[in-house]
């Protein structure tokens, strides 16, 4: 089996490592949610709204706001 005679660069090592890493961005659909409306990958719940099939799989959770205390707590210390 023939082996190379001189070695090869840095350079075109590499050149031709790079070529082959580039994937290409599979189909997209659109989500079937009617306030969504975005594209997500196909078989799989929306990043944005948690909807699949028409039903909701996974809840988001809602940003609070500053300054905005969670339900049931006054900010006072434990008396």
């Amino acid at each position: 089996m023939p082996n190379p005679k001189r070695r090869h660069t840095r350079s075109r090592r590499d050149s031709r490592r790079a070529s082959n890493w580039k994937l290409e961005l599979g189909g997209l659909s659109v989500c079937p949610n009617k306030d969504c409306g975005r594209l997500k990958p196909p078989h799989s719940v929306c990043p944005h709204c948690g909807f699949y099939n028409g039903e909701l799989i996974v809840a988001r959770k809602e940003k609070k706001k500053k300054g905005e205390q969670p339900a049931g707590e006054t900010g006072k210390g434990k008396t």
